[in-house]
């Protein structure tokens, strides 16, 4: 639901850019998909890669098909019926380049060029959750004295050193319960599993949601307890378009286009 609401917030505030903003460019990469959009601004999210399993099996020719994207306008796109579902990574990349736009024009408080984990004291040992193998994030926390754990659907994702933090995914509600910060990559909004999580949170735990895909305007996931949003904002959008056009990550993004950003959430008690 927190897509939903994103986009219902977005459309009931800023009809006007959805009406009038057209899909310039699009970069369906892997792991990222890219857009440029007639505002100027570019957005990025994580491409599931599942949802183009057997895709092309059934030939489609229909409106939002291959080769005719660009030059929609992006309220048809959120408007078009897509039982397959391929296009809801385009449409999360649009809103975070529709809500590029906004937050650079909002009063929401905004960090620049920090990482969340430069916001947070890791010096007093804390039970640290983090939802994803988010391997940078697993090498600079595991060299504390925080007792650390990672949930994740995929063991094979960790590496020799870092296995010994794994917990499957199912244990996400006995692991939130003694954990003090809880870190969600951006990917579960990807993946739809983002609600689920966010549903099972304890009241004390610090939350922070991260990574290029958490673009998104923040109210909707400031309403569900959320404290710290780590996105990114594009500095150079052809440079990001071809760079996600030959596989980039997210830290090539940062490396040569694009600078990281903290949404705080100041109204969270």
């Amino acid at each position: 639901m927190i897509l939903k609401e994103t986009i219902e917030l977005l459309q009931l505030k800023y009809k006007e850019i959805f009406q009038r903003t057209i899909i310039e460019k699009l970069v369906i990469g892997m792991p990222n998909t890219g857009v440029i959009l007639s505002n100027g601004y570019c957005g990025v999210a994580k491409t599931d890669e599942r949802l183009f399993n057997n895709y092309h099996n059934k030939r489609n020719f229909e409106e939002f098909s291959p080769g005719k994207i660009s030059g929609q306008r992006i309220i048809d796109l959120f408007n078009f019926p897509d039982p397959t579902k391929v296009l809801s990574v385009v449409k999360l990349a649009v809103l975070n380049a529709v809500s590029s736009e906004i937050i650079q024009k909002s009063d929401y408080m905004i960090i620049e060029d920090k990482d969340p984990l430069e916001l947070i004291n890791l010096n007093k040992q804390k039970n640290i959750c983090i939802v994803g193998a988010f391997h940078s994030y697993i090498n600079k926390i595991s060299k504390t004295n925080n007792k650390l754990y990672v949930l994740e659907l995929d063991a094979t994702a960790f590496s020799e050193d870092h296995i010994q933090y794994y917990k499957p995914a199912e244990m996400a509600p006995e692991i939130f319960k003694i954990s003090d910060i809880i870190i969600i990559t951006g990917s579960t909004l990807a993946n739809n599993t983002i609600d689920r999580l966010l549903g099972a949170l304890p009241e004390q735990a610090q939350v922070i949601v991260v990574g290029p895909t958490s673009s998104i305007i923040p109210d909707i996931l400031f309403r569900h307890n959320v404290d710290i949003i780590g996105s990114i904002r594009i500095t150079d959008n052809d440079k990001a378009m071809s760079i996600i056009s030959e596989g980039g990550a997210g830290y090539h993004l940062l490396k040569y286009c694009a600078k990281k950003i903290c949404l705080i959430n100041d109204h969270k008690k």
